[in-house]
């Protein structure tokens, strides 16, 4: 591809940054222990949701889309652009910035899970879109030169980095002078229906086990201002921040919507704790409850999520 950046150039190629080294404190080998196994738990966790993914790709799409539309306005990019897309999953917004950016760009999507790469690959060849690659890796250790991408882009990954700012440093530099970095978090819980839900039906019968301390989660950036904060403490120039409530629909009834929670969500770790009958119980609470925002076409789930870009 014309431009396609090299991940086998350039200083940060082996993961060697080049810069001198320092002692390490044993605060600092606490964090880096930390970081390994909340890493390591993402991974397994994503890695079971693999196959979920890839059966509700489509449904999830669409059920995204109004959030996928904010984070491209915000991220800038324009046709011929080169973008990384980090925490890729199954392909979105990789597909959609693919499009954008038209046969003379490419978009590099990266993920921590290989499995989910290769949903995304999949779905990449069905639609036809060539200016793509794949590559597993790390948010906290890019393997990429410096300035090598016009624009980053990461929906709904950067509450997943265990170290945010080791993180947004690695984005920094791979962006070229005056490139746009976007990112979508998810807003409070008590106002994202679709995962509020089926939780408070759950903890009336598993308890869901306490996060380790300082654990990334899905939360992290859910109060107004935080991921803003974040981006500047990294370097970021011209921060903006907004917290939309968007529709969040799933195109189908509501027992398609629990089947693919079971499959894929959230909550599908507490669901295996369930005994048969409370399973049975759950589902038919679920169901009913969510059932009040079916139209009989989709469920009309509203979600407030958090969109924030600033540049390198």
């Amino acid at each position: 591809m014309p431009g396609e950046p090299n991940p086998s150039t350039g200083p940060r190629a082996s993961g060697v940054s080049g810069r001198e080294t320092k002692p390490v404190s044993p605060t600092q080998v606490s964090q880096v222990s930390d970081g390994e196994q909340s890493r390591e738990q993402a991974r397994q966790e994503f890695t079971r949701r693999a196959a979920g993914f890839r059966k509700w790709k489509t449904q999830e799409e669409m059920q995204g889309r109004a959030g996928t539309q904010i984070l491209l306005r915000y991220a800038r990019v324009k046709p011929g652009m080169q973008v990384l897309d980090l925490a890729s999953g199954a392909g979105d917004p990789a597909l959609a910035l693919a499009e954008m950016v038209g046969p003379d760009g490419h978009i590099t999507a990266t993920d921590l899970v290989p499995e989910m790469l290769v949903v995304a690959e999949e779905f990449a060849r069905e639609r036809g879109l060539t200016n793509l690659s794949f590559q597993q890796a790390d948010a906290e250790a890019l393997p990429f030169p410096d300035h090598s991408f016009d624009a980053v882009t990461c929906r709904l990954g950067v509450m997943f980095f265990p170290n945010v700012q080791r993180a947004l440093g690695e984005i920094r530099r791979v962006l070229n002078p005056g490139g746009c970095a976007a990112f979508l978090a998810w807003g409070p819980l008590e106002q994202d229906l679709q995962a509020r839900i089926p939780r408070e039906v759950l903890k009336k019968y598993v308890q869901a086990l306490p996060p380790a301390a300082g654990a990334p989660d899905a939360r992290s950036f859910a109060t107004a201002g935080t991921l803003s904060i974040a981006l500047r403490q990294a370097g970021f120039k011209n921060v903006q921040e907004e917290s939309p409530t968007v529709p969040w629909p799933w195109p189908g009834p509501p027992e398609q919507y629990w089947e693919r929670e079971r499959d894929a969500g959230a909550t599908r770790r507490l669901v295996e704790r369930l005994v048969p009958e409370q399973r049975e119980r759950v589902e038919a609470e679920v169901i009913e409850s969510i059932r009040q925002f079916y139209d009989g076409q989709q469920v009309n789930f509203t979600a407030v999520i958090v969109v924030a870009s600033g540049v390198g």
